[in-house]
């Protein structure tokens, strides 16, 4: 009996295992297959608005005088004073006497030159007289009849006398101009750049004295691409044609002690070329009054020589959207999301590109979610989660 039992068991519990498992498997539960969900993928999203924009172009330069010169000494002689304002960076105003040269020679040739013009007025005197004397001692030995030589009235005797006053007045006033060259004058309000002479020092004509430039203006030389010109308000130049100088106005930057200042002037003008080198155009500004104090600023002057960053202000464009460059796809195209939440390329018409900016003319409306999140791979269609951006661009860029 115990040998059956330890048969039949064995083979018991198999057969009990395969029963229990063909009715677990009869009686499991169907199972639903379904497709893997995948979840939209999160965007940063902007709404755009139309709005008015006012172009400016950036550019750098270095300020430069107006007018710069260099005076020199028109006759010789010792120095023998200078003006207080004659030294580097002195101001001084238009006519200002900056050097002086001794006058003794000066003075006597012009004293030597008004008695020369008093014996051409006496020989002249001289010659009329003996004139007179001749035509009576003539018509008393001949009547009426006429002298057969003008010497006989003494007429070339009298022209040449004339002509010897007119040579002793030219002298006169050559003398008279050496004097007054003695003074070396300011030729306008200006400034001194550099000095050449002081006192004691001899010098001749044509040494030279002094560079000076003029503090009324001041101006700066501004390279610009081209292209930059439509967006400002600069007129085109052309002969005989009388521009608005003031239509462009621009704003300088510079750091000097410290500190960043600003100062305020126009476009004056176009150069008459176009560099060679860089196809670049230079425009000038100008700026008024360079040296004045300014009210209510503790501003320095705009010194020559200061290197400055330049913002032209240009045209205002109505009807413009603001976008971040960086939300452009292919240069010309963008991604919209609808009322769907799905993104679709659209094509639109650029103004104009700078670094960080894209000024979008035509093809979006005001209201229109743009995305701004960079996506390597788009499919026109796709659903996205849109999470918006807080602010947007400004309008002077």
């Amino acid at each position: 009996m115990n040998k059956r039992l330890k048969v039949i068991l064995p083979i018991g519990v198999i057969a009990l295992g395969i029963i229990g498992a063909f009715v677990l498997a009869i009686s499991r539960p169907e199972v639903e297959t379904k497709a893997p969900e995948i979840p939209p993928k999160t965007v940063r999203v902007m709404e755009v608005r139309k709005q008015e924009v006012t172009m400016t172009v950036k550019s750098q330069g270095s300020v430069v005088p107006r007018t710069e010169s260099a005076l020199v000494a028109q006759v010789s002689g010792r120095v023998i004073s200078v003006s207080p304002a004659f030294v580097s960076g002195g101001f001084f105003e238009t006519g200002d006497i900056l050097v002086s040269i001794d006058k003794t020679d000066y003075n006597l040739a012009v004293t030597q030159a008004n008695y020369q013009v008093a014996q051409a007025e006496l020989r002249i005197k001289l010659e009329e007289e003996q004139a007179a004397l001749a035509i009576e001692e003539w018509k008393s030995l001949n009547g009426d009849k006429p002298p057969t030589s003008s010497l006989v009235t003494r007429e070339p005797q009298l022209a040449e006398a004339k002509a010897a006053l007119a040579a002793a007045k030219a002298s006169l006033e050559l003398a008279q101009v050496n004097l007054e060259r003695t003074n070396v004058r300011a030729p306008f309000a200006g400034r001194v750049r550099t000095k050449n002479v002081d006192v004691g020092q001899f010098v001749t004509p044509g040494s030279p004295i002094a560079v000076v430039y003029a503090v009324d203006y001041a101006e700066v030389r501004l390279p610009l691409p081209n292209e930059s010109l439509s967006y400002l308000n600069i007129p085109y130049d052309f002969r005989g044609k009388k521009t608005n100088e003031k239509d462009s106005q621009v704003i300088l930057r510079a750091s000097f002690a410290g500190k960043t200042h600003e100062w305020e002037g126009y476009i004056h003008r176009i150069e008459g070329e176009i560099d060679a080198r860089s196809r670049m155009i230079h425009v000038v500004a100008r700026v008024e009054n360079p040296y004045g104090k300014s009210e209510g600023a503790r501003r320095p002057p705009l010194t020559v020589g200061l290197f400055v960053d330049a913002e032209i202000i240009g045209k205002t464009i109505h009807d413009v959207t603001i976008i971040p460059r960086s939300a452009l796809r292919d240069d010309n195209r963008i991604l919209v999301v609808d009322g769907e939440d799905r993104l679709h390329f659209r094509d639109v018409s650029l103004l104009r590109l700078n670094a960080e900016t894209a000024y979008i003319q035509s093809g979006i409306e005001s209201g229109e979610q743009v995305c701004i999140s960079p996506l390597q791979t788009v499919v026109d269609g796709m659903a996205v989660r849109p999470v918006e951006k807080n602010g947007q661009l400004g309008s002077r860029q």
